[in-house]
């Protein structure tokens, strides 16, 4: 396994990590506990040490089952990072970053994980339903963190402008913003995180599983399922241009003799913006191969035909 430093944390996590969206079920075509289980240990076993989830995932099944699979490991030396903020009242997501709701989700999340402190705790969206200011978010975040239930502050899907008003509150210790092959919109925040000593953990590197090379034809999904409505990749035209994308990843896996996906999460991992790439895992076998893109990397120059090829398919 690899490692980076964590932004300013002092922590050195593991350039891949464990990404539970999936996990959780709902709107990914359901998942089994007990894989989701081995999924996560096997991870932890091969060298991963930051586990990202939420509340929001399958309704508080992804902690759930974090909780669960961390269970004989070294709590220590283990990251555990979930979310606050996007709650689901009436059975519908409403971002709600009140101070109120931020420490009542506290104390839920604690008891899914079933641990006495949370090493990451990040503010999931923007709150755009309750409005509550920044000043409230983070202020409260703050005491969170003096009391010792928190040890950093994150935000995820926030804009620059957003980020500096709750820095006048609190330190932003990491961001979570989507990117990917296949989604590059969010690099000028991340260089401003950088920039400001934040850590960047790219959300759906693998672009919902369309840079892995598994779908070759657009897949029929279930009209609730987040990979058709969160992500724009198995429509039209973007597929036919990841597809065109797809031959250049195809070519640099058959020169390596390893899977498309190792290609695509090594092009993440070593990208100087990300130091974590969040990956969904649902068995064992998965993260194992997963974890084996750790075992080379890719040169500068196949670096760089890839990024050729991005920008003459999906960056036109």
């Amino acid at each position: 396994m690899r490692y980076k430093d964590f932004g300013k944390t002092g922590l050195k996590t593991s350039v891949i990590s464990v990404g539970t969206w999936g996990i959780g079920g709902d709107g990914w075509g359901g998942a089994d506990r007990d894989s989701s289980i081995g999924a996560i240990r096997a991870m932890i076993d091969n060298g991963v040490n930051l586990i990202d989830t939420a509340p929001a995932y399958g309704f508080g099944e992804a902690e759930k089952v974090v909780g669960r699979a961390i269970k004989g490991y070294d709590r220590s030396k283990l990251v555990i990072s979930t979310k606050v903020g996007l709650t689901w009242p009436n059975g519908e997501l409403f971002k709600n970053a009140s101070r109120a709701n931020i420490m009542r989700e506290i104390d839920v999340s604690l008891k899914n994980l079933d641990t006495d402190y949370i090493d990451l705790y990040i503010v999931h969206w923007p709150d755009i339903d309750t409005k509550a200011p920044a000043s409230e978010t983070f202020e409260a975040l703050s005491e969170l963190k003096s009391k010792g239930k928190i040890r950093f502050i994150g935000v995820s899907n926030h804009s620059i402008e957003q980020m500096e008003e709750g820095m006048k509150h609190a330190a932003i210790d990491a961001i979570q913003p989507q990117h990917s092959m296949v989604c590059s919109r969010n690099e000028k925040i991340m260089k401003w995180a950088h920039d400001h000593g934040a850590a960047n953990m790219a959300y759906g590197p693998l672009g919902a599983g369309i840079l892995t090379g598994h779908y070759r034809e657009i897949p029929k999904f279930e009209p609730d399922d987040w990979r058709i409505l969160f992500y724009p990749f198995f429509k039209e035209p973007f597929f036919s241009k990841t597809m065109d994308l797809l031959k250049t990843l195809d070519a640099i896996a058959a020169d390596h003799k390893c899977p498309v996906s190792h290609v695509t999460i090594n092009w993440s991992a070593q990208h100087p913006l990300v130091d974590t790439a969040l990956l969904g895992v649902r068995s064992a076998k998965h993260a194992e191969e997963n974890c084996a893109a750790m075992e080379w990397s890719l040169s500068g120059d196949e670096i760089s035909r890839i990024n050729k090829a991005i920008d003459e398919t999906v960056g036109k």
